[in-house]
């Protein structure tokens, strides 16, 4: 996650409050999706940006899981998301997401 974007989501979080957003990612990979998740709720690993040592405990998802697929209305999941079932590792990244989704809400 880019310096740009930590910035901004510790910006939302200052102005409505971790208990208001939402974060859903949409990298293509479980290492790089688990290193988003981990930023939001823990803070950044790297100690680089904005959220280094900031523990936000944001609920994360990425736009694959399930969960997520239910909140949107299915043509539009399908015409934006669909094609991406068929070519990264879904349950990979659903897992490496989940993992820091659960950190938060405990």
């Amino acid at each position: 996650m880019d310096l740009s974007t930590q910035e901004t989501i510790k910006r939302l979080v200052d102005q409505h409050g971790a208990e208001a957003l939402l974060v859903v990612l949409g990298a293509p990979d479980a290492e790089s999706a688990g290193i988003a998740a981990e930023t939001v709720v823990l803070g950044d690993p790297s100690w680089a940006g904005p959220l280094a040592g900031v523990q936000l405990g944001l609920p994360v998802y990425h736009v694959l899981e399930d969960e997520l697929r239910a909140a949107v209305p299915a043509e539009v999941w399908e015409e934006q998301v669909g094609l991406m079932l068929d070519v990264l590792e879904v349950d990979d990244i659903a897992d490496a997401v989940r993992e820091f989704r659960e950190q938060a809400s405990t």
